[in-house]
């Protein structure tokens, strides 16, 4: 062999299995891992000494907005920062592509879209916007069921669609998952899928099991009714015959707060007869659209961003309604369009969620925001440094497994999340005394620390505290992944 790239040193080795620790070397050659040895036995034409650092695999984000993202802003510092070098994308119902609708987006859709020309008639079309961009890290990408419904029923959204308009979306989903698309994914609780009924969704994403695709949802509710939401998000996957995965688990307002003990037995159960699985963030606050609907669910709702009233970012609601002298309802109308974090979960819930053995982990953080919510820049350091080192909720192995080797298996990653020869050098060195998130509600926008040295695929995206030139992100198609697994 000849000589390889990189050789990281005497590093402590943590592979995504959820195996224990070991020191080894690890040495990289081109985009893979070529060689992992005992300490001080490999060499290289670069080396680094990583003594009591963890070497990890880079952590997939299974749960992400950052569709454009990747497009304007390719460094990706929000999330190489935190060892992240792949991104799932088109999450809750919204993606950029395939997408033949009123333009300019509407605004739920313009939460993860501002430039018209990102919005693509074609999956292939977008991908290559993002090839295009090199960024850092790499993208998979799911099809939104919203932004299907956009295409097709145009204004006219407030009803269930026909068996025509379902099959136009179907075969928009089909052609997507040809051009490489992982998935599909649904956001039931928004619309204008709301109007939606079980069977359209699950008609449109009959394709899903035929090309071994996954299904992801927002589900309908997650507060009062999130069983009968649960059930709904099942059937829906099996009738695809789809892998499913629920997005954010979360038991939200304060009157189904401790209802984990509910929702959790009910996953365990579901689990034994199909292939389910579901993400969380590490936070009791959630972040979407502004909406009157959901402000007497929160405890506190803080303004992400307005385009009425920029002024509001980051401010709270009820000292932006106090100011209008009107209440937080007309408040909110004032403010419109505009994003909201809303404190709606209790810290056990989260707790519970977390300590789940199959629980992936996933930031649902918004880069467009003003004011972001922090999970954009912290999730992950958060749940190695609060949630694993300082309150022992799981091992170091386990929380980088569920950040790894999990998500890269539910979602049909092949040759990532683990440190293995032949597999992408898609790698995160951190410290385990000091990995913290430093971003906070009121300064959201602070990378974390202790995270020394991200690569994908070999390439640097992220070291001494600062983005690398990078551009070794890649677009991660659905037909490329299966010839990896096969």
């Amino acid at each position: 062999m000849t000589a390889p790239d990189l050789v990281l040193r005497n590093g402590t080795l943590i592979d995504g299995s959820g195996e224990p620790r070991r020191a080894a070397d690890i040495a990289i050659k081109g985009d893979r891992i070529v060689a992992i040895g005992a300490p001080g036995t490999l060499r290289g034409d670069n080396e680094i000494d990583v003594s009591g650092k963890v070497v990890a695999p880079g952590f997939i984000d299974v749960h992400t907005h950052d569709d454009t993202a990747l497009i304007e802003n390719p460094s990706m510092a929000m999330k190489a920062s935190q060892g992240v070098t792949t991104v799932v994308c088109g999450n809750c119902g919204f993606s950029p592509a395939p997408y033949s609708g009123p333009k300019p987006a509407p605004h739920n859709l313009s939460l993860i879209v501002k430039q018209e020309r990102f919005l693509t008639q074609s999956f292939a079309a977008f991908a290559e916007l993002v090839e295009a961009a090199r960024p850092s890290i790499n993208g998979a990408f799911l099809i939104g069921h919203a932004t299907l419904r956009y295409s097709v029923l145009g204004a006219d959204l407030d009803r269930a669609a026909s068996a025509a308009e379902t099959t136009r979306m179907r075969d928009m989903l089909d052609n997507a998952l040809s051009d490489g698309a992982i998935g599909m994914s649904s956001g039931l609780f928004y619309p204008p899928a709301a109007h939606a009924t079980t069977d359209e969704v699950a008609e449109v994403a009959a394709p899903l099991g035929r090309h071994g695709a996954v299904y992801t949802a927002h589900m309908r509710d997650e507060g009062n009714d999130i069983l009968a939401a649960m059930d709904e998000t099942f059937e829906i996957g099996r009738r695809a015959g789809a892998q499913v995965v629920v997005s954010h688990h979360k038991c939200a307002s304060r009157q189904n707060f401790g209802r984990m003990r509910e929702t959790l037995p009910k996953f365990d159960q579901a689990m034994k007869d199909w292939p389910i699985a579901f993400d969380v963030y590490p936070y009791v606050a959630g972040s979407t659209i502004l909406r009157k609907q959901m402000l007497d669910r929160a405890d506190k709702v803080m303004v992400t961003w307005s385009e009425a009233m920029p002024s509001a970012g980051g401010r709270d609601l009820k000292d932006i309604a106090a100011e209008l002298g009107c209440s937080i309802y007309e408040a909110a109308d004032r403010l419109q369009p505009a994003g909201a974090i809303y404190w709606q979960m209790s810290e056990d819930d989260v707790r519970k969620a977390l300590s789940h053995p199959q629980a992936m982990i996933g930031s649902d953080g918004l880069p467009l925001d003003q004011h972001p919510h922090p999970r954009l820049w912290g999730t992950f350091p958060r749940v190695l440094g609060h949630y694993s080192r300082d309150l022992g909720l799981f091992s170091l192995e386990e929380a980088v497994r569920r950040m790894t080797s999990l998500s890269a298996r539910t979602f049909g990653l092949a040759k990532r999340g683990l440190v293995r020869e032949g597999h992408y050098a898609d790698i995160c060195v951190f410290d385990p005394a000091t990995v913290i998130d430093t971003a906070t509600f009121e300064e959201p926008i602070k990378p974390a620390q202790g995270i020394v040295l991200t690569l994908c695929n070999g390439v640097v995206a992220w070291q001494g505290g600062h983005p690398a030139l990078g551009g070794g992100g890649r677009v991660l198609r659905l037909q490329e992944l299966k010839k990896e697994a096969a």
